[in-house]
């Protein structure tokens, strides 16, 4: 398993949409937002996340150009923890971390992941409620999850 578990803020407000938001404690045991997730959530947090704030501001200023303040502060945090993984979802912004050499999941991976480690019996009905959400995915994208979920 990784050593840090790093979120931005998409992944709290969909998993909290849809009732799902232990998986994370159930995964990871423990998740790092940095200040500015945790602020652009905006609700108060479980004693299993722990906020830790990015020490290079200068490059969290220059990823922000690029992508949203959380997202370039889960960047440049990662860059900092050895062996971490970023949850995010906004293409740019995975894609940005990527070339940095940073492993990126989403909330579909977490959900894969949840049912793959037996924490959920299906993926099926988290998925039909991410669907009554405003988190946006493809048919193809869903029809992939449910491959990777052996559902």
């Amino acid at each position: 398993m990784p050593s840090s578990i790093i979120s931005d803020t998409s992944c709290f407000i969909v998993l909290d949409k849809i009732g799902s938001f232990e998986l994370l404690q159930h995964l990871y045991g423990e998740i790092l937002p940095t200040p500015e997730v945790a602020g652009e959530y905006g609700k108060p947090l479980p004693n299993w996340v722990q906020i830790q704030a990015a020490s290079d501001q200068t490059a969290q200023s220059k990823y922000a150009v690029h992508v949203g303040m959380g997202e370039a502060s889960a960047i440049a945090l990662a860059q900092e923890l050895p062996d971490a993984v970023v949850i995010m979802d906004d293409y740019k912004a995975r894609s940005l971390a990527q070339r940095l050499g940073i492993r990126v999941t989403g909330t579909l991976g977490i959900i894969i992941k949840a049912k793959n480690n037996g924490i959920i019996p299906s993926v099926r009905p988290l998925m039909e409620r991410l669907r009554s959400t405003d988190f946006r995915f493809s048919d193809e994208l869903e029809a992939q999850v449910y491959l990777q979920a052996g559902e």
